[in-house]
């Protein structure tokens, strides 16, 4: 309330990887970078709610190749969901503060590297 709106994307997206993500988990983001077309990509080296969650599982069930059952899912798959699902609420977090400054946008995470973690808006 204090600052005036922003002028463009750029300075929301700044705002958002400086303050508000401070507020919310007591650190800055790590890294961000553009394409300069309205694509942002945040990086968080150590997302603090991914430090302790591996996707790398011990035991990989494999089903047979001519099962059709769309239940059989690998351990691993499974452990990729549930660590993507951790990142859909900050995703809906970035997603409604911009929305929230006149930013409509779309955004998705990528944890192919954790505890890092990108966050991709566009």
């Amino acid at each position: 309330m204090e600052r005036p709106r922003f002028s463009d994307h750029l300075e929301a997206i700044k705002f958002i990887c400086k303050d508000f993500w401070s507020e919310l988990f007591k650190k800055q983001i790590d890294n961000l970078k553009t394409n300069h077309r309205g694509t942002f990509v945040l990086q968080d080296n150590r997302f603090r709610w991914l430090t302790r969650m591996s996707i790398d599982p011990v035991p990989v069930i494999v089903t047979d190749s001519s099962s059709q059952d769309p239940s059989a899912v690998t351990t691993e798959n499974k452990a990729e969901q549930a660590t993507s699902m951790h990142l859909y609420f900050p995703c809906g977090i970035i997603r409604g503060a911009l929305s929230n400054l006149g930013i409509p946008c779309a955004v998705s995470a990528d944890m192919s590297n954790l505890p890092a973690c990108e966050l991709i808006n566009s």
